[in-house]
Parts: structure tokens; C-alpha cells; sequence
């Protein structure tokens, strides 16, 4: 009776350390980080009246969202952006850390006019990114959008929170 009572409480015993011991597939898994809709932003060409393209933004507007920005997305829609409110009009300066996806940097100025552009960043790079003029703004837009839809230094924005 002693050896069955064993060979039965042995596998229980044994089955309970394993279920107890954390492992991989049990550990939460950090997710990426989900597209916030917050308002749109919208593209006109210099001198004309009618936007010619709008998408979905995004803000990011105090110190954790400027510092996070698009950290770990793997991600992101055509019709998608991130809008950095700057805190001050100056040369802005960004970099792709923990950045997984290459992006359009366009650095708009405080009249919302898009000042300098920054086609297909190198994901994950420490390199600096940096407007040629001050700026008030930054968008961040998938990388070749800017050249896919005919978007060029000289165009301005217009942006509205929902």
C-alpha cells in the first residue's frame, strides 16, 4: 500500500514544482504599443486653399510621450501619424532608439509650414535626426510617405484634436 501510495504522490509532487516554476511562455509579454486616435492632421500644397490629403494622428505632447514617441511599434497604417508638440521653436534633434519601423520625420515650423523633411530613417539607429531650421513641431509618418504622396518642404499642415 506504501508503494502505491508513492508511485501516486511522487508524479503529483513532482507535477506541482513544475507548475509552480515560472517559465517563457508563462511571463507576460510586452505588447506593442497601440495607434491612439486623437485627432487629424491635414497636407496642403503651398498657395492652394483645399487639403489634398489627411490622416489620423496621434499627439504626443508632454515629457513621456516626447521621450517614448514610437518606441517598440512594429506597426504602423499609411493614413497614421505621431504629432510632437515641442515645448520651444528651435533646431529639434531625434533619434530611432528601440525605434523598429523607418520613418518620415517632417519638422514644421510654428506657422505649421513643413521646414525640413527626413525620408526613411534607419530603425534602431543613435544617429541624430535634425531639422535644418527651427521647428515647433515634428510628424512622424511611415518611411517613403513623404515622396509617396507628393509631400515636400514648403507644404503646411493644419491639425485638430478630436
Amino acid at each position: 500500500m506504501l508503494i502505491i501510495l508513492l508511485v501516486l504522490l511522487v508524479p503529483a509532487a513532482i507535477g506541482l514544482i513544475f507548475v509552480s516554476i515560472p517559465t517563457f511562455s508563462k511571463q507576460k509579454k510586452m505588447t506593442e504599443p497601440r495607434f491612439n486616435h486623437e485627432g487629424y492632421l491635414s497636407f496642403y500644397k503651398a498657395q492652394q486653399q483645399d487639403p489634398v490629403l489627411e490622416i489620423d494622428l496621434e499627439f504626443a505632447d508632454n515629457q513621456y510621450e516626447l521621450e517614448k514617441g514610437m518606441m517598440w511599434r512594429r506597426s504602423m497604417e499609411e493614413n497614421q501619424g505621431m504629432l510632437f508638440i515641442m515645448p520651444t521653436t528651435e533646431i529639434q534633434s531625434f533619434w530611432m532608439l528601440n525605434t523598429y519601423i523607418s520613418l518620415d520625420l517632417l519638422f514644421i515650423d510654428e506657422d505649421l509650414n513643413i521646414v525640413t523633411i527626413r525620408r526613411n530613417t534607419t530603425p534602431e539607429s543613435l544617429d541624430q535626426i535634425s531639422s535644418d531650421q527651427p521647428a515647433r513641431y515634428v510628424l512622424e509618418v511611415l518611411g517613403g510617405f513623404a515622396e509617396r504622396h507628393n509631400i515636400a518642404v514648403g507644404d503646411r499642415v493644419s491639425f485638430h484634436r478630436l
